[in-house]
């Protein structure tokens, strides 16, 4: 009876106070209203009665805004002062005073009163509140002056120096934002990752490359003074990496290799990242560096190979390269091998010296020879005889000999089934059918392929596929998707003259057939690689014209704006293209290079 008489009351008391509660929420609800409105005299009515009942702070700041818009000084600093002696603690209601002094033109009070706020200050705590109060109202000498006061009550402890580039930086004083960084790292090496993240959004924004060209003339300059903090020169190298300056990045770091006595080991590094930005001939100057120190350094052997992976990529890269080019190469690997050996650590080096001779030298016996002795070398790891017989897989299928590579691709799969090399050399495999006809068998093996673990691998299978399927939906005449596949076959080959002649063939042969804008992307991709970009451009103009809605439109308007922003350096185009393919094919697998690409053009900063 008690726990009933206990709950009744409880009820009972809850709706005595529901309408003060309903009331005060109204009030609430309307004094915001008319404070997001900038109705400040309606909102003043409310804040004034709901600070009344309850000075918290969550009705203090709105209610102050409203009494300085209103213009109500006088009972603005009523407030403020009574915040100040209640709250001795808090040096931040003293800002809030020297703002008033500021709005009312009493600009002697409103120093005094600032001074004194950051004068109160005791200890680091305190340093936030008022400083951030500063912020607030935009006194940014002031906000400085108070980290400033933080950092000597910590005894540099903890400097403030990221707060305080922040201030700066608000302020527009670059040169003093760049200077707490370079300062902060000089004290202490491990903030390293903390300044890169900090100045990293300013790399690639026009708007902030006089910023950028502070900072190097102020890292340069603190290099000249203190060439033993080589923190600094790090940075230095860090941020011409992020500018692309190849060059300046491989200087400084020549001469920090020299400093720190890195034996290469700092440039091999770099050697490596000019290469994947296709830096070719800055990437030959940093390997070359390495290996004039000698064959005793440690990465002596890794330039020497490494070095020769560039020479082919720059080679193979040009598109336009000659005979003489080719040679030149050859003659490279050669030297090298003959110096380092024929061994398991050099099988990355015949593997690819056989592909050199077997696809732009004409010379497949001394490439199959030359695998042939690979393969058998001892030591070899599991992997690395994997890509070597899946090269030979590749030159026995250039010469013709179907059966043979069908053999080194299915002993690379049996061998590693549930591995990425092992469902490449199943894609191979199936290719091989294609190319031989088989449709249904090489199709039955593709669809099991789209569920591989390896992205392009599926991709590869998905799209060989449905260009089967698209090619036998309606005709099954197969003779039309046998010249494709003979043409395919031809351009594997590196024999790209005949592979055009019989595509032309099969475009008036069978014209309108499924297959044509394969065919025109086809074309597009052996013109490219003889650096044909207005024709291949021409291609991809056929394909979003003729075939927009067919599945390669997307392909073929994402190669289009490559073209224009990396060959024909037609921005102002290339961004149109990425947009339309990001309205008209959200589903495609560009989208998301398509848009980074897009917001870097339209000078969006990309972290």
């Amino acid at each position: 009876m008690k726990k009933i008489k206990y709950i009744l009351f409880f009820f009972a008391f809850v709706l005595t106070q529901m309408p003060v509660i309903a009331q005060i929420s109204t009030e609430e609800q309307l004094a915001i209203q008319y404070y997001q409105n900038k109705e400040f005299d309606k909102a003043l009515e409310y804040y004034e009665k709901l600070y009344n009942k309850k000075s918290t702070q969550e009705f203090y700041t709105p209610y102050l805004t409203c009494l300085l818009e209103t213009k109500d000084y006088k009972k603005a600093e009523k407030i403020v002062k009574k915040q100040i002696k209640q709250n001795p603690q808090s040096p931040n209601f003293i800002v809030d005073l020297g703002m008033i002094y500021n709005r009312s033109e009493e600009t002697d009070k409103a120093k005094a009163a600032w001074e004194q706020a950051i004068k109160t200050i005791k200890e680091e705590g305190q340093v936030f509140s008022v400083a951030n109060a500063f912020l607030i109202i935009r006194q940014y000498d002031y906000a400085i002056s108070t980290f400033l006061k933080g950092r000597k009550i910590s005894e540099n402890n903890y400097p403030f120096s990221f707060e305080l580039a922040d201030v700066y930086n608000a302020k527009g004083d670059k040169i003093g934002m760049i200077n707490e960084y370079l300062d902060v790292l000089e004290t202490n090496d491990s903030y390293i990752q903390s300044v890169q993240n900090a100045l990293q959004p300013s790399f690639g924004n026009d708007s902030d490359s006089k910023q950028n060209e502070i900072l190097k003339a102020e890292l340069l300059k603190r290099i000249q003074r203190n060439p033993d903090k080589t923190i600094l020169a790090e940075l230095l190298i860090w941020m011409q990496i992020q500018q692309r300056d190849w060059e300046g990045a491989f200087i400084q770091a020549k001469a920090l290799d020299k400093r720190k006595k890195e034996q290469g080991n700092r440039v091999i590094g770099l050697a490596q990242l000019f290469a994947q930005n296709e830096a070719y001939d800055i990437a030959i100057k940093a390997y070359q560096y390495v290996i004039a120190k000698g064959p005793e350094v440690y990465f002596y052997t890794t330039a020497r190979m490494e070095l020769l992976n560039v020479y082919y990529q720059k080679v193979v890269s040009k598109r336009n390269y000659t005979a003489l080019d080719l040679v030149e190469l050859e003659k490279n690997y050669t030297s090298t091998i003959e110096e380092l050996g024929k061994s398991a650590s050099t099988a990355d080096l015949l593997k690819n010296l056989a592909h050199l001779q077997a696809f732009y030298l004409n010379k497949a016996k001394e490439a199959i020879a030359l695998l042939e002795e690979t393969i058998v070398l001892p030591q070899l790891s599991g992997p690395t005889l994997a890509e070597c017989k899946l090269e030979l897989g590749d030159v026995l299928l250039m010469t013709g000999d179907l059966w043979e590579a069908s053999l080194r691709y299915s002993q690379v799969e049996k061998a590693f089934k549930h591995d990425v090399i092992g469902q490449e050399a199943k894609f191979r495999v199936a290719r091989i059918s294609y190319y031989n006809g088989n449709f249904k068998w090489a199709q039955a093996q593709l669809d099991v392929l789209k569920g591989a673990t390896a992205k392009l691998i599926a991709n590869d299978a998905m799209n060989l596929s449905l260009l089967i399927s698209d090619a036998l939906a309606i005709d099954t005449n197969t003779a039309p998707l046998e010249l494709y596949a003979l043409a395919d076959l031809l351009e594997f080959k590196n024999n790209d003259d005949k592979a055009m002649m019989l595509l032309d063939s099969l475009d008036k042969t069978f014209p309108n057939h499924a297959l044509a804008d394969d065919v025109l992307y086809k074309k597009a991709e052996i013109v490219l690689k003889h650096a044909k970009y207005v024709e291949a451009a021409g291609f991809y103009e056929a394909i979003l014209k003729e075939h927009g809605s067919d599945i390669l439109a997307d392909d073929a308007l994402f190669k289009l704006a490559d073209l224009n922003e990396n060959q024909f350096k037609n921005l102002d185009k290339a961004k149109e293209l990425y947009q339309q393919l990001l309205e008209k094919y959200p589903a495609s697998l560009y989208v998301v290079e398509a848009r980074k690409r897009f917001r870097k053009l339209r000078g969006d900063s990309i972290n």
